[in-house]
């Protein structure tokens, strides 16, 4: 399997909460993993990027684990990145974001990152 960028915004370090268990699984799958958040300087041994714009790879998907009110300010960074798509997690669902990075070309979908990838849809 080709190793794909995945960028996983709102990164958490703690292994109860769902974007580090995405970050843990997207490493067993073989993906090369880019944690974001402003706050924190490594998680699960990755360097986590403190925002969308100190990420330069391509990005095959951007998995997203903020509120709707933490990333209705995003949708320029999220086009600046231009990922191949993102994913909306349960929770995270923005319908103005969606709406405004489909219009940029950017696909979307909303769905779960752990289930895609333990069911092999990712």
């Amino acid at each position: 399997m080709e190793s794909e960028t995945v960028v996983v915004l709102g990164a958490s370090p703690k292994p109860e909460r769902y974007s580090n268990k995405a970050i843990r699984l997207l490493g067993e799958h073989g993906h090369q993993v880019i944690p974001v958040h402003p706050a924190i300087a490594d998680i699960e041994g990755l360097e986590v990027q403190q925002s969308l714009s100190a990420v330069l790879e391509p990005v095959h998907t951007l998995t997203m684990y903020v509120s709707p009110r933490i990333s209705d300010s995003m949708a320029e960074q999220i086009i600046k990145l231009n990922p191949g798509r993102v994913i909306f997690n349960p929770g995270t669902e923005n319908p103005a974001l969606n709406q405004s990075l489909n219009k940029a070309g950017i696909a979307t979908e909303a769905a779960c990152t752990l289930i895609l990838l333990n069911t092999g849809q990712f």
